[in-house]
């Protein structure tokens, strides 16, 4: 006897030939080694993931648009279903514009979902894209792009927390603000 989850045959094959893509936003200034995470395990469960670089003119960032999505194609080029893009913008806007169903987030924390839930009832209020959370790699837990920054601005050692070619460059960015 087979066991059943409850969902009918349809429910829960796709038609054939649509292709399951989602997006993982967000800064990546700098992209880590917990998004790289969420990237890769997202790789794995969806046909095309876009990893979007959202355009914040009221965040100071490091390093620009064009240098974060240059990196971040450096680092994903190990999956051949991801693709890098940047947009400035509503995230659903972008979503409806290159047919995108889901938009995947990493939770680090309570704190993270009581934020990432409000969002992604508003996306989909707006929009009706879902948005499915997925845990961080227990190591990842503390890990933020901002908290990086500030510890490697002061000298202290990020280098397990960010893939070789980023931390390179972060290193050389700091040092050229010295």
């Amino acid at each position: 006897m087979r066991a059943t989850t409850g969902l009918g045959a349809s429910d829960r094959v796709l038609p054939s030939g649509v292709m399951t893509r989602a997006v993982c936003p967000g800064s990546y200034d700098p992209a880590t080694n917990g998004h790289l995470d969420i990237i890769g395990r997202a790789a794995k469960l969806f046909d095309e993931v876009v990893v979007a670089v959202l355009i914040n003119k009221n965040k100071r960032t490091l390093f620009s648009v064009e240098e974060r999505t240059d990196m971040l194609r450096e680092v994903t080029a190990q999956w051949t279903n991801v693709r890098v893009d940047s947009w400035h913008g509503l995230l659903v806007d972008y979503c409806r514009e290159n047919d995108i169903r889901a938009i995947v987030k990493g939770l680090r924390a309570v704190s993270d979902y009581d934020y990432e839930l409000q969002m992604a009832q508003m996306n989909h209020q707006l929009s009706g894209v879902d948005t499915l959370f997925m845990p961080t790699n227990p190591i990842y837990s503390f890990l933020a792009s901002s908290l990086v920054k500030d510890v490697a601005t002061y000298g202290g050692d990020v280098a397990a927390l960010l893939p070789p070619s980023i931390m390179t460059r972060l290193q050389q960015r700091l040092a050229e603000g010295r």
